[in-house]
Formats: C-alpha cells, sequence, structure tokens
C-alpha cells in the first residue's frame, strides 16, 4: 500500500456523500491510529528544510499564510525508497499543458507570463449555493495538506510530486449538489493572448479543455485541488493558480487553470476523449493490464532518469492506490470503461 497517513483531512459525511465514499474513506483513514503526533512534528521540519532549494514565488499574502498553515505530510509514501520525491527542477520542467505548447518543455518557457492574480472559479449547475468565487474565498475555509502523491503518464513516465493543496470534496459540499448531480465537469481557462498552444492552428484541442469525474470519485479523500507544490504556490507551467489531482488516474484527468467547477447530471466528455475515445476513455484509471494501442502499460519511467539510467519500473494498478479506490469500480468492466 502506497499512502502512510499523518492525520485526517477533518472530512465531514453529508447528505450528498454516496455509501461507497463513506466505506472508502474508512478505509482510507483505518492507518492512521498511533501515527499522527510523530508525523506532524517530523512534518514541520521537513517543510522547512527539504524546499530550502525551491525558488521562491510570486505568492498572494493569503496564499502563502495559508502555506504557511499547511498540515505538512498529510499523506506520504509508505515506500520512500522507491517512491522518492522527484527534483523539482524536473516536476517544473518537464510536463504536459498543451495551452503551452505540446514539448515536454514549452510550459516552462511559455507560461510564465500567465496572469494568475486575480483569479475567480465558477462554481455552477446542480447545486444550491454555486456562483463566481475568488480563488482565495474558495479555498480560505480549508486546511492546507501536503499530499505526496505518485503522477503517472498515459504516455508511461511518471514522478512523484509533493502537492499543496484542499479535499476537493470539501468544496463540493459547500456548493450543496442537489439530487441531481451525478457528475463533476471541469473547463480551463482560455485565453490565446496568454496562451500560445490555443493560437496554434495545429491544435487538436477544441478549448477550453474538459474534464470530469464521477461525483463519488470527485467526493473520494485522495482527490486534491492543488494550489501549491514543493512547499510554495504551484509554477505557472504546472497548472498555476488551480489544479485537480487524482492520484490514481492518468495525468491527463488532473486539468489545470480551472476556472469552471460544474456539477452536472449527465456523463462530460472529456478533451482527449472526443479526440481519441479509442485511446483515451473517461475513467482513465492507471491499469497495466490494459494497454494504450500504441504503447504497453505494464511499466513506466519513473523521472528524473537518464540512458544509463532508464529508472523502469512496473506500473502498479490503480497507480499503487488500489486499497483505497478499487471499491469505486466493483462491478465495473475495467476493459470496456478504461
Amino acid at each position: 500500500m502506497l499512502i502512510k497517513i499523518a492525520r485526517p483531512g477533518d472530512l465531514h459525511e453529508s447528505d450528498v456523500t454516496p455509501e461507497s465514499i463513506y466505506l472508502s474513506r474508512r478505509r482510507f483513514m483505518g492507518g492512521m491510529v498511533g501515527l499522527g503526533a510523530g508525523l506532524a512534528l517530523s512534518g514541520q521540519t521537513r517543510a522547512a528544510s527539504d524546499y530550502a532549494d525551491v525558488p521562491e514565488g510570486d505568492a498572494p499574502a493569503w496564499l502563502k499564510e495559508k502555506i504557511d498553515a499547511t498540515r505538512w505530510q498529510a499523506v506520504t509514501p509508505s515506500d520512500p525508497e522507491q517512491d522518492r520525491v522527484a527534483p523539482f527542477d524536473d516536476a517544473s520542467g518537464y510536463n504536459n499543458f498543451y495551452e503551452f505548447g505540446s514539448g515536454k518543455s514549452d510550459p516552462a518557457r511559455h507560461a510564465g507570463s500567465l496572469e494568475t492574480q486575480p483569479w475567480s472559479v465558477v462554481v455552477d449547475g446542480e447545486v444550491n449555493n454555486g456562483g463566481r468565487l475568488a480563488l482565495e474565498d474558495l479555498a480560505r475555509p480549508s486546511q492546507f495538506e501536503e499530499r505526496i502523491y505518485r503522477l503517472r503518464c498515459v504516455e508511461a513516465w511518471s514522478m512523484v510530486i509533493p502537492w499543496l493543496g484542499i479535499p476537493l470534496a470539501e468544496v463540493i459540499r459547500r456548493a450543496e449538489p442537489t439530487s441531481k448531480a451525478r457528475y463533476v465537469r471541469f473547463e480551463t481557462l482560455v485565453d490565446p493572448e496568454q496562451m500560445p498552444g490555443q493560437r496554434s492552428s495545429f491544435a487538436l484541442i477544441d478549448w477550453p479543455y474538459v474534464e470530469g469525474l464521477r461525483l463519488d470519485e470527485a467526493m473520494h479523500p485522495l482527490t486534491l485541488l492543488a494550489l501549491g507544490m514543493y512547499g510554495r504556490e504551484l509554477p505557472n507551467q504546472n497548472g498555476a493558480p488551480l489544479r485537480l489531482v487524482v492520484p490514481w488516474k492518468y495525468g491527463f484527468k488532473s486539468i489545470k487553470s480551472i476556472v469552471r467547477i460544474s456539477l452536472v447530471a449527465e456523463q462530460p466528455v472529456n478533451s482527449w476523449q472526443r479526440i481519441a475515445p479509442d485511446e483515451y476513455g473517461f475513467y482513465a484509471n492507471v491499469n497495466p493490464e490494459v494497454d494504450h494501442p500504441r504503447w504497453s502499460q505494464a511499466t513506466e519511467r519513473r523521472l528524473p532518469n537518464s540512458l544509463f539510467n532508464p529508472n523502469t519500473i512496473d506500473t502498479r494498478m490503480f497507480n499503487g492506490y488500489a486499497d483505497d479506490v478499487a471499491g469505486l469500480y466493483a462491478g465495473l468492466d475495467l476493459r470496456k470503461h478504461y
């Protein structure tokens, strides 16, 4: 089992939380007995020392205050030797963010000028308490947590990244979903002037970039809205100022620079599913037994690596989080619902 929990996320079940999520949350929290104090204490020193070499960003005062009050090491790898945190330069310099170009280094080269202050998010759809929220109002009621998660790209490379953020479930509960809400749909920013990939005539994506989750997936305790990484705010190239992190799914599900969160009745069609439905399904759960049509998913390149140290490892079902999330898919044919 990958995760080790220092302290629960202060989540409270509500009428909109399905029973399967309640039971999954109990399993998720079951390993915390007798752990909290020592790990929380070590986490405070960890935050001060391990990220000392990470460049200072330009976070607004409210975000710095939230980061300073972070519950460090809320989720950590149970095998830190195998799941070593990637260097910040790798995590911030090698990623996919097609709004800034299709190359892995394009986001780091082109995203620096993106204006992320101020930022607002529309929460709408099948909710009783929706509207447009400033990012600080969306985040302020929740405790920041550090979650050290595996990130597995559908292209068969992976990293381990320490995120900072808040449980998506808390945002959804505050929106008060109606009985019709069954899915959550996300949209990223559309701004071709700031995002050169959206100006490209070669782009395959019909902007905005869209992603979606089933409501019970969105309410799962592992699902995170990230506002930071490596002890600081998110760099623009990693999805600033707000991105989704769903660690048991392929990385393209973790939509970046979110401007809209909608509770909907019907399953949304995500962007890559629209482009190539035979290659990219709605669920996108990490599954070493279901290959991409053009490559195997049985192994992955853990970054950083090199020609002489390819660092190839076996891919785990649900990216190593099966104990916590497999129950969400009981009875579902994962080859059909890929």
